[in-house]
């Protein structure tokens, strides 16, 4: 338990300004000594409210016992109160100016009770002795750009649960969860958002309680080591969060003090009928105070790696989502741009890597928006990476085609390199695509039985060799049958069955290929990672292409099969007059397939094909993909096709600068 003053003057002044970016050590309630008493600071923003008074079991919820002091004209609220002890419940109970009584939780409250409980308890996040020191190390030591990045994304109270339909804890999760992700080879865990939420079918997008982590699944120091855990055993851990919106729950932000405080005045500014949700105000400071300090919160107090931002074109785009019925929004000069919002996701970032320079920022943005993941001195968003949302739909799309159909589509799976290296992508497969009916991955490819796991093998494959990092949801994995179902754990018992068992199989020896491969990961986002050999053989449903890594012996042939048809002695151009072997196949009988895979030493010929120089006659399987990698390159040929030494100093250069702010940064803050 420490000591701390009243908020300061310097302090109010900073967060009305909107700069108060850790106001959470001095808003919400905080255990401490005040004049040799030990008890709770209680300090609240309600600008518009009557009076304030704190309620709770320790008052038998009486509001007229501990009136609350107004120490600011533009409402900042504090009461000291001694003998409070760690574990009360409280809430604020506001007067507003139309004579209204308003019981609210605290919106900087550190924890809450299990729903459907509203109170929020008095909680210190002190104590806790992290392990995870050389994680920090390690990140400092990165650049991330030409690192692996492999994400699972899960649902922490669906992925596993007890028998008697009781959540897993963070502590359980801590050790089966870590235990199996790192099993399969992900480098990230990515968490659906576990601050506190009312309602479970939100899946934790739809809040009340920013600073509180979720108590479905235990308290703030069960969480820290829930993430301690991930960090010891060399998983980093992102987390979804939800800045765009909130919820309407009486006890939550919206019409905080009796009128709107956390969302716009204008209703139809406001208003996200689509989701049910109201629409924060992003230029109020005392708003963008909150949420640039709850972003570092996480950080801060958790150590969470990274975020990813949920929603971000419903923040860029005043009508993004909003059917014809509803009316139109415009700024103030005719366009449909939030001014406000792009002007806090630039400030969001610059401050984020202000004092976490190896953070991950996401943006989940869906339009054509340029520079994302630029930096915000060049005019982009500074996210330092952006969800290829195109690439995914265009996939899904083609995916669900029967294969005799897929030659009059061809461009879905060729398009995406229009734009492959404008942002610092990330290839996502997501919750989003595997629930309301929508099927899971398995379920949405064509053909019979053995099809199916044929199809989402050549997906992910193509998903491991196409330029940008990876994530897939919680099940993929293994070919979960029925899609998402957020109230129930994964089908665990298809793991009795073969090609579920082989499925899982599958993945792990794609993400140990993808992780040991440089090719596939160190020239993510520049043209120099990536050539064609042939992206035009829609008859037959093919493609092949070159990944290449920063030095010349660091490259790959890959060949995708999109149909169950298989070619013998299919010829390819290559760019090396050299042996090459077959690296990995998605038809070995070791992952349920048909088994026709290359073995053996493959003679490049001297024979133009293709573009390229030489040529290969390989087998081509059905539905898959096959790896192959030149062997034994004579030294004559080393410079060809790879990237001079200037080129690659230029390269890293480049990537390393992507979404970053200016390099004035130098001395940040790191976690303790």
């Amino acid at each position: 338990m420490g000591t701390t003053p009243i908020i300061s003057d310097h302090d109010l002044y900073l967060f009305h300004q909107g700069n108060l970016f850790q106001s959470y050590t001095v808003m919400g309630a905080h255990l401490l000594n005040e004049k040799g008493k030990s008890g709770v600071r209680f300090t609240m923003w309600a600008p518009n409210a009557e009076n304030v008074s704190v309620v709770g079991n320790f008052n038998s919820w009486n509001g007229t016992l501990h009136e609350m002091n107004r120490v600011s004209e533009n409402g900042i609220w504090s009461l000291f109160i001694p003998g409070l002890k760690d574990g009360d419940l409280y809430k604020y109970e506001i007067h507003t100016e139309k004579g209204d009584i308003l019981r609210k939780a605290d919106p900087y409250a550190f924890f809450s009770e299990v729903r459907p409980n509203t109170a929020s308890k008095v909680t210190s996040l002190s104590g806790y002795k992290w392990n995870d020191q050389s994680w920090y190390k390690r990140k400092q030591q990165q650049n991330i750009y030409e690192e692996p990045l492999l994400i699972y994304e899960v649902h922490l109270g669906s992925w596993k649960l007890h028998e008697n339909g009781e959540f897993y804890t963070y502590r359980e999760l801590a050790h089966e969860l870590v235990d199996y992700v790192k099993e399969l080879g992900y480098t990230h865990i990515e968490i659906l958002p576990v601050s506190e939420h009312p309602f479970d079918k939100s899946w934790g997008y739809q809040l009340t309680g920013y600073f509180s982590v979720t108590s479905r699944y235990g308290t703030p120091d069960d969480f820290k080591y829930f993430i301690d855990c991930c960090h010891q055993k060399g998983i980093g851990v992102l987390l979804d969060w939800v800045p765009g919106h909130f919820c309407k729950d009486d006890h939550g932000l919206r019409l905080f003090d009796g009128k709107p405080v956390f969302e716009y005045e204008d209703i139809q500014k406001a208003e996200k009928k689509e989701w049910g949700t109201l629409t924060f105000d992003f230029g109020r400071p005392e708003v963008v105070s909150f949420l640039i300090s709850n972003a570092l919160f996480w950080m801060d107090v958790y150590h969470i790696d990274g975020l990813r931002v949920d929603a971000v074109s419903s923040m860029l785009y005043y009508n993004h989502g909003k059917s014809d019925e509803e009316a139109e929004v415009r700024n103030q000069f005719g366009g449909y741009e939030n001014l406000e919002a792009i002007a806090f996701l630039r400030k969001l970032n610059e401050t984020v890597f202000h004092y976490y320079p190896e953070a991950l920022m996401m943006a989940e943005e869906s339009t054509a928006w340029p520079n994302v993941s630029g930096p915000t001195y060049l005019g982009g968003l500074g996210f330092n990476f952006k969800w290829n949302m195109g690439w995914m739909n265009d996939m899904l799309k083609y995916m669900e085609l029967d294969p005799i159909h897929r030659k009059y589509h061809h461009h879905l799976i060729t398009f995406s390199f229009l734009y492959a290296f404008s942002e610092n992508f990330i290839l996502p497969l997501s919750h989003d695509e595997v629930v309301h009916g929508k099927k899971s991955l398995l379920n949405k490819m064509p053909g019979d039985y053995w099809q199916k796991f044929a199809n989402l093998r050549v997906f992910l494959g193509y998903m491991a060799t196409h330029p940008g990092k990876k994530l897939l949801f919680m099940g993929g994995e293994f070919g979960q049958f029925d899609e998402w179902k957020e109230l129930e754990d994964l089908d665990w018992e298809l793991l009795d069955y073969e090609m579920h068992l082989k499925m899982k199989r599958y993945v792990e020896k794609l993400n140990e290929l993808y992780l040991n491969e440089k090719a596939l990961w160190q020239l993510d986002h520049e043209q120099d990672g990536f050539e064609w050999i042939d992206p035009n053989n829609y008859e037959q449903s093919i493609i092949s292409f070159i990944r290449k890594g920063l030095t010349e012996r660091e490259q790959l042939i890959i060949i995708c099969n999109f149909t169950p048809v298989v070619y013998h002695q299919y010829k390819i151009g290559v760019p090396l007059l050299t042996d090459y072997q077959e690296e990995f196949n998605s038809d070995s009988i070791e992952y349920g397939g048909s088994g026709q895979i290359n073995t053996g030493l493959i003679k490049a010929r001297d024979e133009n094909w293709h573009n390229q120089a030489f040529t290969i006659e390989v087998t081509v399987p059905p539905l898959s993909i096959s790896v192959f990698r030149p062997i034994n390159i004579p030294i004559s040929q080393t410079l060809q096709g790879g990237i001079h030494n200037e080129q690659k100093k230029r390269v890293r250069r480049n990537v390393t600068s992507r979404g970053r702010g200016e390099e004035t940064r130098a001395s940040n803050k790191k976690p303790s």
